[in-house]
């Protein structure tokens, strides 16, 4: 791949509203449940917040490999530029961290959604029942 076709490729990567991020926000939709998007003012910048829940909710849509998720696409290295993307990848993973290290101590649940677990059977069953009992008022 050329300098220029790769950044394209990088170009078109997308941050924001990625296809599992827009199923994650249809299945809150299905669920009647109330929720603010890409919320700026807290640590990380959620892709989803909850606040009417008994206990505030943020919820990430992470990317296996960006995040470096324990699954087969979350563990593939790069060919080229091996040593720059280990090195991304591993501060991610800690930004990841100290992100929801500040969201529990200022009183918020945090869920990671990986992307895997969306694309191989659709929305799971688990994250269906979790979010009905995590937004039932008490």
């Amino acid at each position: 791949m050329t300098d220029p076709q790769r950044s394209r490729t990088m170009a078109a990567v997308k941050s924001r509203d990625t296809a599992p991020e827009r199923r994650v926000a249809s299945l809150l939709e299905e669920l009647g449940i109330d929720f603010q998007r890409d919320v700026a003012g807290l640590p990380g910048r959620p892709d989803f917040v909850i606040p009417s829940a008994p206990t505030p909710l943020a919820i990430f849509v992470h990317g296996c490999w960006w995040h470096g998720h324990d699954c087969p696409r979350g563990a593939r290295v790069p060919k080229t530029n091996r040593d720059y993307w280990l090195a991304k990848v591993q501060r991610n993973r800690r930004r990841d961290r100290r992100v929801t290290r500040q969201l529990r101590a200022a009183g918020y649940s945090v869920w990671i959604v990986w992307e895997c677990r969306l694309r191989k059977s659709g929305i799971p069953t688990r994250l269906v029942t979790a979010l009905r009992s995590a937004t039932l008022k008490q």
